[in-house]
């Protein structure tokens, strides 16, 4: 593969195209971003590509950081942070959104202007809110940098979890049953005022448990990492939980529960298209309710790759999974999440555009078993968006 870019200028074909990995961010996903940005910095070809690691702030402020994945893994059940490794507590980097100026500046607060030189392509490594849902990949659609993985419409569907599954469905994908509290549903009575506020909305769920059965999870519709989940067994927990899922989104999603296996499938971009990993599958947990933070993070529960299927669910999962990627116009990378349920039908459950990276997460693990490691998986991405322009495509 080359690096090699008609668009570049002959100036940046004479150099080493710069990578800047733009980690960490304002969502609840903070910490998570900050490992996988460790990651994938320590696995990043320096002899092919120089590296730039820009970290956001949980207050919104581009840091230029340190260049060390050591100080970014979680130590003794402790989350790392961007603050922690910024290289200042006052300056920040500035992009252009001047498609013809790639240069990045960083300034500090009474010192002049310093050049960092341009960017080729951009490594965002954020999940969540503020990164993965489509406002980062419009800024630098504005600024004109290529970047990794999904573009606008892609990153925004695959983060909000209602209009993901309306998508699917729309596309003959299955979908489990689910139902959607807007916010402004929470705040409303009966009658349309605030007096008995909630009460249609917990109406509208108990309705929903009285088809579907308990228990049911609720959980931030806007949000990954398993964070603000709560398993609901009933009537009885359902207000805590609403507050659990609404300190992460105002919009939250209740979904029924699905018995059966929980199987992941990964989607990589190739030169001829997507194409799927082996599957790999969650067992069940049992220190924990089900898959959650601390158990995907913390604990490290582990998954099985590949996936105990027959030949037939293995080619059906690897399908749907494309087939998703598709369906949502996804580029670069995908990681598909299924339930096969008991009587052998596959359901898909989400897709995340931007998936874990640390070292014990499923996506590289799946690909590892392809036959792709995690080197030329880091690799193969960054070639994919060097080769991919901007703007409408």
């Amino acid at each position: 593969m080359s690096s090699e870019n008609p668009s570049q200028s002959p100036e940046q074909q004479l150099r080493k195209p710069r990578v800047a990995v733009v980690f960490g961010g304002r969502s609840s996903e903070h910490a998570i971003s900050v490992v996988t940005a460790g990651a994938v910095l320590r696995s990043i070809d320096r002899t092919k590509y120089d590296v730039l690691p820009i970290g956001i702030t949980t207050d919104g402020r581009w840091a230029l950081t340190a260049d060390d994945p050591e100080r970014m893994a979680i130590a003794d059940r402790t989350l790392p942070s961007v603050e922690q490794i910024a290289e200042s507590t006052e300056g920040g980097i500035v992009l252009s959104v001047d498609p013809g100026n790639r240069e990045v500046v960083y300034s500090e607060p009474g010192s002049v202007p310093k050049a960092l030189g341009e960017v080729d392509v951009v490594f965002p490594v954020l999940h969540g809110p503020y990164g993965e849902d489509g406002t980062l990949q419009g800024l630098l659609e504005l600024s004109g940098v290529p970047y990794v993985g999904a573009g606008v419409l892609a990153s925004a569907v695959g983060q909000d979890k209602e209009y993901m599954k309306r998508v699917f469905t729309s596309f003959g994908l299955p979908v489990g049953p689910y139902v959607v509290i807007r916010p402004r549903e929470w705040e409303q009575g009966p009658d349309g005022g605030t007096a008995g506020k909630g009460a249609a909305a917990r109406e509208k769920i108990v309705d929903f448990a009285a088809e579907h059965g308990w228990p049911l999870f609720v959980k931030p519709a806007r949000a990954g990492s398993s964070i603000g989940i709560t398993k609901v067994d009933d009537i009885s927990g359902l207000d805590e939980a609403i507050a659990e899922a609404q300190r992460h989104d105002p919009k939250i999603l209740v979904e029924a529960l699905l018995r059966g296996r929980e199987i992941e499938c990964g989607v990589l971009e190739f030169e001829d298209g997507p194409r799927a990993s082996v599957p790999a599958e969650i067992p069940p947990v049992t220190a924990h309710d089900f898959y959650d933070f601390e158990a995907k993070y913390i604990d490290s529960a582990a998954g099985l790759v590949p996936a105990p299927l027959t030949e037939e669910q293995t080619a059906e999962v690897r399908r749907l999974a494309v087939d998703a990627f598709e369906a949502a116009s996804c580029e670069g990378l995908v990681r598909a999440d299924f339930f096969l349920t008991e009587d052998g039908e596959f359901v898909i459950n989400e897709i995340n555009t931007m998936p874990g990276f640390t070292p014990i997460s499923m996506y590289p693990r799946m690909w590892q078993e392809s036959g792709v490691g995690y080197a030329e998986l880091v690799d193969r991405l960054i070639e994919a968006a060097l080769r991919r322009p901007t703007g409408l495509r």
